[in-house]
This record gives structure tokens, C-alpha cells and sequence, in this order.
């Protein structure tokens, strides 16, 4: 019985994905005593697994290459050793299609790796972030394919992923899972498994609904950092600094939560899963009038970014197309690598469309392809050589204060120079 090898932790569990969920994910039950297959179709990525080499900033390698040594980890790109599973755990990329349509390609390619695999008392639980539906649709039917009776024979549950990717405070280990199964059977199994590795397990009704929860959490961040950019915009127009706002704002301790105007939203969640809620809402021809408001909002400042720059270059007596500007850090979040959907790119985009010389700093990302240039980061921050720098990401190693002591023009759009009389700092 399944059951009782996740009791006993004998059951083999195979991770469809090894990037910032399906790492740490890995890790996790390894350490806990599971023996763990990483399977991830990157070559590059299964060669510094195998050696113990971690590429995911919350894993470091000191805890993968124990794993590793004791054979708790193994990683593969080969397809046959999913055939050693008894459960499986979908972790791979929902990107957005350039039509603004859900893209679930990588689902499907993982759906399609397990296939052959499937048997009788085995579970696969996906993590990816998607629709309501999705598990019904694209897992059930394996399932079914082989004859198995779902909660009797085999088992289909929902588990949204909630990594942080920087997060100091909440690793994988310390936050709690949501889990939803096509029966209660199948939810029971899940929170069993989970309940190895975090401090709390909150069952929900279906796999549905466990679905919607994931949705829910990244659309009330986008909300709410509509709001907050838009009072930016309108903080600016008053002369009202919107930072010390938020600061006081901040000491009223019921009612309400701090959120932070930017250039703009990036990485995989809050970009994209409103608009899996909004394709998944035209369907059953429900409008979703407040999430595509906030989302056009978002999706506006990089430009609303650009507008500002223009203005710092005016004047100081600058057009565009004669001044060099670097944008200090070009990742969607601060002390990551992952520059998914940074609103940085975006930036780079407008700029250089707008005959700007555009050069950045970052100390997590080397290079980087924007529309098939590809820019190498500065080694360093010579100041001097531009004639205006745009703090676009809040890097806690980057000594921001220096950089605003050079006397070029700064733009910085996440209020790290709050507080400073400087006159050549500009805040957003």
C-alpha cells in the first residue's frame, strides 16, 4: 500500500522539473529520509546536481551534496528511472504564450515522460501553477488510459507551490501546503506525503479548488501592486513622496498591508496567474473586469519608467539619444538570478528604442538576451561613465548609497535611497 511506504518512507518519489520549485522540493524529502529522483531534460543542470553543485539560490550546495553522497538524491535525465516511482510531482514552468494565452506545453511533455510509467498504487501530484481544471484534465486521463480507478488504484492530487526565491525567513520547509485530490482519498494520501516535510497541511475540497487557491494568493498581489503604482503616478504629479506614505501607513497595525510601487512585475507567478484566472474566467463568460484593470496598470509601468527617465535626462540637459544609462540590476526580484518576466527587459527595450545606450549591472545575472542581443553585466559601477543610472532592482550586496554619492542622476524606482536629500536621486 502507498500508504504505508510514505509511512515508513519507502516510497520513491520522482520530481518532473529542477528548477526553483523542484530543487528545493527534492531536497526536502531527501533529507527527510525519502529516496528522491530529480528528473529535469537540462543536461547542463543534472551534471552540477551529480555533483552535489546547486544552482538554485535558497539550496545551497551544503545541503544538496549530503543527499547526494548518501544516494537519498539522484538526478536524471534519463525517462526510464521514472519507472522506479510510486509518486510522482509535477514542478515545471506555466509560462504565458505571446498571445497572452496559458502555454501548458511543459505539462504536458511531463504528462506525456509519465505515461508508459503509470501503475496500480502510484499517486502524481502537480505543483504547477495553472487553471482550475487543469488536474482533472491533463492527469486524470493517464490514469484512466491504464483502467485504474482514481482513489482506489491510483491517486491525482494538487498542491500549489509557494516558494519564495530570496526569502530568508520562509524556506520550503516552513510553509504551509495546500492540497487538494480528485477524491478524499486521494487528498488524504497528499497531506500524508507533505506532512513529512512542513510544519502544516490544510486540506481543501478538490483538486479545483486547491487550483484556485494559488490564483487567489498571486491576484491579490497584483491588485494590490496596481494600487500602489498608481499611486505612485499620482503621488508624483502631487509632489508627495508615496514611500513615506507607505511608511506611515504602515504603523497602523490592523487593516491594512504594505505593498511597493516598481518598474513593473516579474517572475513566473504574479505576471502570469491573473491572466490564467482571467482565461479560465471568459470561459464560463464571467468578466474579470478588476484583474485585467490591475494588470494593464502593471503591465504600464515600465513605460510610465521610461516617461521618468526622459524627464531626469531633460533636466540635466540630456536627450536620449546622446546619453548612456545603466540600469542597476536586471532580475525581476532582488538576490535572485531569475530574470522571467522582469520588468528590466522591458526597460532595456525602450531605451534602446529610443537610441539610449543602455548598459547594466547585476551581480546574479552575466548576460543577458534581449530580442536576440545579448548583453554582458558590468564588472563594476563606474558612475562616472553614464549619464544617468536606474536602480531597478534592490540587490542587498550592491552599495546603493555610493552609487547616489557619484552625483550622476539616479532614478530609483524601489525606494532603497528613501530618506536621502540627495538632489541627483529621483525617487519613483
Amino acid at each position: 500500500m502507498l500508504g504505508k511506504k510514505i509511512e515508513e518512507k519507502s516510497a520513491v518519489i520522482c520530481i518532473m522539473g529542477m528548477g526553483y520549485v523542484g530543487l528545493p522540493l527534492a531536497v526536502s524529502f531527501a533529507k527527510k529520509g525519502f529516496s528522491v529522483v530529480g528528473f529535469d531534460v537540462n543536461e547542463g543542470r543534472i551534471r552540477e546536481l551529480s555533483k552535489g553543485v546547486s544552482y538554485v539560490e535558497d539550496v545551497p550546495s551544503d545541503d544538496l551534496k549530503p543527499v547526494v553522497e548518501n544516494g537519498k538524491f539522484v538526478a536524471t535525465s534519463d525517462k526510464s528511472r521514472i519507472s522506479d516511482a510510486d509518486i510522482i510531482i509535477i514542478c515545471v514552468p506555466t509560462p504565458l504564450r505571446k498571445t497572452r494565452e496559458p502555454d501548458l506545453t511543459y505539462i504536458i511533455s511531463a504528462v506525456d515522460m509519465i505515461r508508459p510509467y503509470i501503475k496500480k498504487d502510484m499517486m502524481v501530484v502537480l505543483e504547477s501553477t495553472t487553471y482550475p481544471g487543469t488536474t482533472e484534465e491533463l492527469i486524470a486521463p493517464i490514469a484512466q488510459e491504464k483502467g485504474l480507478n482514481i482513489g482506489e488504484e491510483f491517486f491525482v492530487a494538487f498542491s500549489p507551490e509557494r516558494v519564495d526565491p530570496a526569502n530568508k525567513r520562509y524556506k520550503t520547509e516552513d510553509i504551509p501546503k495546500v492540497v487538494g485530490g480528485m477524491t478524499r482519498a486521494c487528498t488524504d494520501l497528499a497531506c500524508s506525503l507533505y506532512s513529512n516535510i512542513v510544519p502544516k497541511v490544510f486540506p481543501v475540497s478538490s483538486a479545483r479548488s486547491a487550483e484556485m487557491v494559488k490564483l487567489l494568493e498571486n491576484t491579490f498581489r497584483s491588485i494590490n501592486i496596481a494600487l500602489v503604482n498608481e499611486l505612485a503616478m499620482m503621488c508624483n504629479k502631487m509632489d508627495i513622496d508615496i514611500w513615506e506614505v507607505i511608511e506611515a501607513a504602515k504603523t497602523k497595525p490592523f487593516g491594512f498591508m504594505a505593498f511597493y510601487p516598481g518598474p513593473g512585475i516579474g517572475g513566473h507567478c504574479i505576471p502570469c496567474d491573473p491572466v490564467y484566472l482571467s482565461w479560465r474566467a471568459r470561459l464560463f463568460d464571467v468578466e474579470t473586469r478588476m484583474v485585467e484593470l490591475a494588470t494593464e496598470i502593471n503591465n504600464y509601468m515600465p513605460h510610465y519608467a521610461v516617461d521618468r527617465i526622459g524627464d531626469i535626462l531633460n533636466e540635466n540637459g540630456k536627450a536620449f539619444s546622446v546619453s548612456k544609462i545603466l540600469l542597476l540590476g536586471v532580475a525581476y526580484k532582488a538576490d535572485v538570478s531569475d530574470v522571467r518576466e522582469s520588468p528590466a527587459i522591458e526597460v532595456i527595450k525602450l531605451l534602446q528604442n529610443k537610441k539610449a545606450q543602455v548598459s547594466y549591472y547585476d551581480p546574479f545575472v552575466e548576460s543577458l538576451n534581449v530580442e536576440g542581443e545579448v548583453l554582458a553585466s558590468e564588472k563594476q559601477i563606474s558612475a562616472e561613465k553614464y549619464d544617468c543610472i536606474v536602480i531597478t532592482t534592490a540587490h542587498s550586496n550592491v552599495d546603493y548609497k555610493k552609487v547616489a554619492q557619484s552625483g550622476i542622476p539616479v532614478f530609483d524606482t524601489r525606494g532603497v535611497l528613501n530618506g536621502l536629500t540627495n538632489e541627483n536621486v529621483y525617487l519613483l
